[in-house]
């Protein structure tokens, strides 16, 4: 009998494949095993955040978007109105002079609020000692709540003992009726939202000018050039993005402004600090109308989508010329 080892070799079983001999079918399918058992891994860790963001931001932004096409009062069933609560917005004589009011708040905002932060940041830039103790002079009002600064600054403008006429008053200047005065009233609300909220501003742009190299202000100092040329030609185009970034954000953030004239005048005097917020609180908790509401809402969620949209094409186009 011959021997099992002198038979065929198809008699043998064949070897085991190694690990570089697999087929390219074979290692595709592990490598997809495995790049979904990650996938899986990080959806689930990042599952409790997106469920609270689909619970508390994108369901708001939903439902508030149809509730402005329906008439609510939360206590009777909402009725479908269409675009009624649009039109009773735009036959209420304070709807139009609410975006006059936004609107004259946020140009004067501009003005005060953009180039003050700026200036002050160029300043505490060219400090050369006590630079720690004057920056957190300049953030401590952001860490005070918005309703705490406005009682305060309230007082300051109170006609009577407020803080501001009581100094006029010792120097022997008339007071003024900072509040009180539709001319003065809504200039009196700018300086408070500048003065509350200059600090982050400020430390973003130090932040900027910390990352111009020095090389150029020297070379701008060797050809003669003074503060203001060294500010056009050096920091204005080192800085150009942050200045650009921060001036859509600061359009945004004004258009939206509700404490200061909700807490110091009340839309006061003569309705000359009725803002778009204010008035979409009116229409919320006080006329009990929450689909106006939520229509006004809606349009000041479009008009700034809109101004924002082309705010980025223009500087886009600004910056490929």
């Amino acid at each position: 009998m011959s021997s099992p080892r002198s038979g065929s070799l198809l008699a043998w079983p064949a070897a085991k494949p190694s690990r570089a001999g697999r087929p390219a079918a074979t290692r595709e399918g592990a490598r997809l095993k495995r790049k979904l058992k990650e996938n899986v891994t990080a959806y689930g860790l990042l599952s409790a955040a997106l469920v609270v963001f689909a619970l508390f931001s994108w369901y708001p932004i939903v439902r508030g978007v149809l509730l402005s096409f329906q008439q609510v009062d939360f206590v009777n069933a909402p009725t479908w109105v269409g675009f009624g609560n649009f039109t009773k917005l735009f036959d209420d004589p304070l709807f139009g002079i609410a975006w006059r009011n936004t609107l004259l708040f946020t140009g004067l905002a501009l003005v005060f609020g953009f180039a003050v932060p700026f200036l002050t940041a160029v300043l505490l830039n060219e400090l050369r000692h006590a630079k720690a103790f004057f920056r957190l002079a300049v953030y401590l009002p952001v860490m005070l709540p918005p309703v705490v600064t406005a009682l305060m600054w309230k007082w300051f403008y109170d006609p009577g003992p407020g803080l501001f006429n009581s100094a006029l008053g010792a120097v022997g200047l008339p007071g003024g009726q900072w509040l009180d005065s539709s001319t003065t009233a809504m200039l009196s609300l700018v300086f408070v939202s500048t003065w509350a909220n200059m600090g982050s501003t400020t430390l973003i742009y130090l932040a900027a000018l910390g990352t111009i190299p020095g090389e150029l202000y020297e070379a701008a100092e060797l050809d003669g050039a003074g503060l203001w040329k060294r500010l056009r030609h050096v920091t204005f185009p080192q800085t150009r993005f942050v200045l650009l970034v921060l001036l859509l954000l600061q359009i945004v953030a004004t258009m939206q402004v509700f404490t200061e004239p909700y807490v110091m005048t009340g839309g006061g005097p003569d309705d000359s600090t009725v803002t778009v917020l204010l008035l979409l609180y009116r229409y919320a908790f006080v006329y009990n109308d929450f689909g106006s509401a939520s229509a006004m809402s809606l349009l000041l969620f479009v008009a700034l989508g809109v101004f924002s949209a082309w705010y980025v094409r223009l500087t886009r186009k600004a910056d490929r010329s």
